[in-house]
């Protein structure tokens, strides 16, 4: 009976194990442009991708992103800050393969809800800090669908920022890969399938 309970405890816990990757990325650089119709990001350089890291002037690759329109709040320097819609949005992860990250696309994918645009800061006599933060969703290298969260934090004088015209000082951003449904049920099934024909020897044993 013991080992009946074992098996239907790792055909549980096996799709878990097996499963549950976590990927942390961080990128830094490049510019983004800040308006009523989004947030959109140009030239961000991908700096580490799980304990892989990159020293100036090389990089992993790119991290691109583009939000939907604001939904709510506004943009201005004094405001306490702004909401975007997730709609139209992306989200894409780049690598140059040189290191020993993956070649091509590392993540391809979109916010999922909205993204929120803080004033966290300001700096110098002129200078703004915003962090930008949202949850993503899409589909990682190996085929495996991952959701996840991204922090970017931007900076900007209050001159450009009016002109609409940020920049990212630092971006961090974690993905866990989620099993298909499918995958883990065929899984699943086929371990207590084994533990029943398992049980029933014992009985007839």
């Amino acid at each position: 009976m013991r080992r009946v309970l074992f098996l239907a405890v790792l055909a549980l816990a096996l799709p878990i194990a097996t499963w549950a990757d976590t990927i942390n990325l961080t990128n830094t650089f490049g510019t983004v442009s800040v308006s009523a119709t989004g947030v959109v990001s140009k030239g961000s350089q991908l700096m580490s991708f799980n304990g892989i890291n990159a020293t100036q002037p090389h990089n992993l690759g790119t991290v691109s992103f583009w939000t939907g329109a604001l939904a709510s709040g506004s943009v201005a320097t004094t405001s306490a800050g702004a909401t975007f819609s997730a709609a139209g949005s992306g989200f894409s992860i780049v690598g140059i393969g040189k290191y020993g990250q993956p070649k091509g696309a590392i993540f391809t994918g979109s916010f999922v809800g909205p993204i929120t645009l803080t004033k966290i800061g300001t700096y110098g006599t002129q200078g703004v800090i915003w962090m930008l933060t949202g949850n993503i969703a899409g589909t990682l290298y190996n085929g495996h669908w991952a959701t996840g969260s991204t922090q970017q934090k931007l900076f900007s004088t209050g001159a450009q920022w009016t002109a609409g015209i940020g920049h990212i000082r630092a971006g961090t951003t974690s993905l866990t890969s989620v099993p298909e449904p499918g995958t883990l049920g065929l899984l699943g099934t086929g371990l207590v399938g084994i533990a029943g024909m398992f049980r029933r020897k014992l009985m007839g044993a």
